[in-house]
């Protein structure tokens, strides 16, 4: 059973800036691609940043590439988003999602069918 457990959201302004955390248990390959997702209320869950394999190589969307950055702490089975420059338009659920591969082609990287396991998600709210 693989639990992901997403934590950080808030309400900050425009500019600001905001860290999610995803805790990880369970049984899983060690290092299994794990990426981010976002869901706006009447919008399709979209993919904005994933790492993948042991060195870490990381995917972003275009609306959120220069401004947020995933990593991970495979000690601590952990996910982390840093969030910059945050816009009103980033306002959405955040979600992690896990995947049963180690890595993949960067077309498939931020596809919601991919993965497998997702957290609950946490609030983002940014005002302007």
């Amino acid at each position: 059973q693989v639990q992901l457990v997403e934590s950080g959201g808030g309400s900050v302004q425009a500019g600001g800036s905001l860290r999610l955390s995803c805790a990880v248990s369970g049984n899983f390959y060690s290092r299994p691609c794990m990426a981010w997702f976002r869901q706006a209320p009447g919008k399709e869950r979209e993919g904005i940043a994933t790492i993948c394999n042991a060195v870490g190589t990381t995917y972003y969307a275009d609306a959120v590439k220069g401004r947020f950055t995933t990593s991970r702490d495979t000690a601590k089975n952990t996910l982390y988003l840093e969030m910059n420059s945050l816009k009103p338009e980033d306002t959405a659920m955040y979600y992690c999602g896990l995947s049963t591969w180690g890595s993949m082609a960067t077309s498939q990287a931020l596809s919601v069918r991919n993965y497998i396991y997702w957290g609950q998600g946490t609030q983002v709210t940014v005002s302007s």
